[in-house]
């Protein structure tokens, strides 16, 4: 399939999400605005019954309202009005009991994430309101560095194939909610609103197709703070954004290590366009959780800028990880400054060489890049058995590279037109 075919499929695949024009606000379900009193039971009550009419909107109007956890219906539209706040609990009990969730790749029973749907048809989230995560120094974030055993327990139950119902966290664990998180749904809309202070991961569509990500401001520094990250999807669209995070602004994944190769199913057919990234580890980011491949990647037209920005394009895996990467594709990107690689591509991420998978990266296309200040224009590190494959780089200039280019277990790389420095790059 070429680069035109996979763009002309995405583009047709990843269709408009339409609802009834019916309103529920909340207020009507007895939701009390100024941020005290927690509306829960208000928000449930007006979901059921957008859903049990048949769709449409459920309306969050101008002011601030305390939630728990939101947990969407087909054919729903939660809509944040000019001026509406959703406020989420701080306290991790209102999050159980446990819902069936990924956790950096790895299925398990853990705390459901701030707006949940799982198996559903036709959802939303719009806005241009804000949701609020509430997370800080003392709520949530301290669980990064506390979270350690937790983390290698649920990739050990993995590793021993565990089924994923008695993969059971939450209460008396320290794995994060994700932000929010549709899981196995279709037709998936997350358009026009602000979102801060998120616990982990912003916006995390699993196993979903036909997902628009469009509009979105999201704002926040916390630990693990990505901000846009499909996994294991069909058809993205993720159009006209601002990412300034704590990780990755965008991370492309598919699952990690036993767990992806058991449910085996690549994230492919992702448009990124005309977005703003500021802070961040990587503008765009593809891995490290690739188990189950990721495929047919289109960036284009995005603006990256910072000395908070590590990475541009930044493709991770390692020999545990595997997987193949493929068909990735980076296009008019305006790079001002990142701190690390303008294209970097390393197969040593984390656990690095050793493991019995060796990760393929193939057919990695970048043109029109330009970037203004980094320590390397290019880095590209491969395996000596499993090297990078089929890189083409077109009318590409880097400018205020410290150090040397480096391309190291590569193969089949075409130079045509790239500058770095001021000269020819040449190989």
């Amino acid at each position: 399939m070429t680069r035109r075919d996979w763009l002309h499929r995405t583009a047709l695949s990843v269709t408009a999400v339409r609802f009834p024009a019916r309103d529920f606000e909340i207020t009507k379900f007895g939701a009390v605005g100024g941020g005290a009193r927690p509306c829960s039971d208000a928000i449930r009550k007006a979901i059921a019954a957008c859903h049990a009419a048949g769709g449409g909107r459920v309306v969050v109007p101008a002011g601030k309202f305390l939630t728990g956890p939101i947990h969407l219906e087909s054919n729903v539209n939660l809509h944040l009005a000019e001026s509406a706040t959703l406020l989420f609990s701080q306290n991790p009990r209102d999050y159980l009991p446990p819902v069936f969730t990924r956790f950096e790749g790895t299925e398990c029973m853990n705390y459901s994430p701030f707006i949940y749907a799982f198996r559903k048809n036709n959802i939303a989230v719009t806005g241009p309101g804000t949701l609020d995560g509430q997370a800080d120094r003392e709520h949530w974030w301290p669980w990064a560095r506390a979270a350690r055993d937790d983390r290698k327990a649920i990739v050990a139950m993995a590793d021993k194939n565990v089924p994923v119902a008695e993969r059971i966290f939450g209460g008396g664990h320290l794995l994060r909610p994700n932000f929010i998180q549709p899981y196995r749904c279709t037709n998936v809309l997350l358009q026009n609103f602000t979102i801060k202070n998120s616990p982990m991961w912003e916006l995390n569509p699993v196993l979903c197709r036909n997902v628009t990500v469009r509009g979105v401001n999201i704002d926040s520094h916390g630990p693990n703070n990505d901000g846009c990250d499909p996994e294991s999807c069909d058809g993205v669209l993720i159009i006209g954004c601002v990412f300034n995070t704590g990780d990755d602004c965008i991370a492309i994944k598919s699952g990690r290590n036993t767990d992806g190769r058991r449910v085996n199913v690549p994230c492919q057919n992702v448009v990124v366009k005309d977005c703003i990234m500021k802070d961040g580890h990587g503008g765009v980011s593809i891995g490290s959780e690739v188990s189950g491949g990721i495929r047919n990647i289109h960036i284009q037209r995005c603006r990256m800028n910072s000395p908070h920005l590590q990475r541009a394009l930044r493709i991770k895996t390692n020999s545990y990880r595997g997987g193949v990467i493929e068909n990735i594709s980076l296009r008019d990107i305006t790079v001002g400054q990142v701190a690390e690689a303008a294209i970097e591509v390393d197969f040593y991420y984390e656990e690095g060489e050793g493991g019995p998978f060796r990760p393929i990266v193939r057919n990695i296309d970048v043109a029109n890049v330009t970037c203004e200040k980094s320590k390397h224009a290019i880095f590209l590190r491969g395996y000596p058995a499993a090297p990078i494959t089929g890189v083409t780089i077109s009318h590409c200039s880097f400018k205020n590279a410290s150090q040397n280019t480096v391309f190291q277990n590569v193969k089949s790389v075409s130079l045509n037109n790239v500058t770095v420095n001021g000269k020819k790059l040449t190989r």
